[in-house]
């Protein structure tokens, strides 16, 4: 499911020599968020990010490469507020053991779906609706909650989550891309969606291959109706809106550190094809 490899990345150029003199590269980014970025509901306001060049294997190579990421780190003093991170495929056994020793966790994953035609309408599917602009309080306030959640499980979490979710909030709903669920007459689950092109020059063409991808953006269910049955009922009822709109297949984000999402999407048959392992703050990479 990989992509071709992408060209090395832009930024500071990294080069480093493995003990039998194999060349090991990669690029550094560096990134800074302002009070009112959205990146600030999932990433630290300083981001020092490494790109390993796509040949880059084993072990030893990828120690070298974080030993030279924290040496750029120290020379800059970062405050509290950031993070080192690496975006890696998630299979590749021998760069874990090097993030692994270096401090990073995995917090991030970008998971797939491609296995099945669309499903069969589930038991609840009736109580699910297209979202639209006069339910943006109602959208707002469930995916407000999940990334509070998140902030605990995961990344950080910001008191201005709302004021930052609401502006690409108000534009989604003008699209028949989020579903909500209720109960009598409240809703209590929440699926937010997008089209992505990973055509040739798109920037999804890095992580995924070619295609017209359905994006899962954000599902939450509600506390009291978590268990019930209703999120796999939302679930399916996106996932035979989206291929039968003509998705090659769908993919999503999820946190390995959220206990709820973690077991979830397994479950609905994603697996994780990119990790993105974080140090936060920056200096807590070894």
């Amino acid at each position: 499911m990989l992509p071709p490899p992408a060209p090395p990345a832009l930024g500071d150029r990294i080069e480093v020599a493995t003990a039998d003199g194999a060349r090991v590269a990669g690029g550094v980014q560096r990134h800074r968020h302002g009070p009112g970025d959205p990146p600030l509901l999932w990433s630290a306001a300083e981001v020092w990010q490494l790109f390993p060049d796509a040949g880059t294997a084993g072990t030893e190579g990828f120690d070298l490469l974080l030993g030279e990421l924290r040496s750029r780190v120290d020379a800059e003093a970062p405050g509290s507020d950031s993070a080192c991170v690496v975006n890696w495929p998630s299979r590749d056994a021998e760069a874990i053991r090097a993030f692994l020793d270096h401090g990073l966790a995995p917090l991030s994953a970008l998971a797939v779906r491609t296995e099945g035609p669309p499903p069969a309408p589930a038991p609840g599917d009736a109580a699910i609706r297209v979202a639209g602009p006069a339910d943006f309080d109602a959208v707002l306030a469930l995916c407000t909650a999940t990334f509070d959640y998140t902030g605990l499980v995961a990344h950080r979490r910001r008191e201005q989550t709302a004021e930052l979710l609401a502006p690409a909030l108000r534009h989604a709903l003008d699209e028949p891309l989020t579903w909500l669920a209720e109960a009598e007459g409240e809703p209590v689950a929440l699926a937010q969606c997008a089209w992505v092109d990973s055509g040739e020059g798109a920037e999804a063409a890095e992580l995924l291959p070619p295609g017209r991808w359905g994006y899962v953006n954000n599902l939450v269910t509600v506390a009291g109706h978590r268990g019930s049955g209703v999120g796999r009922a939302l679930m399916a009822r996106v996932h035979r809106e989206l291929l039968g709109a003509g998705a090659t297949a769908t993919y999503l984000y999820y946190n390995p550190t959220n206990p709820l999402s973690s077991v979830f999407w397994h479950r609905q048959g994603y697996r994780p094809l990119w990790t993105s392992w974080e140090a936060h703050p920056a200096t807590a990479l070894r």
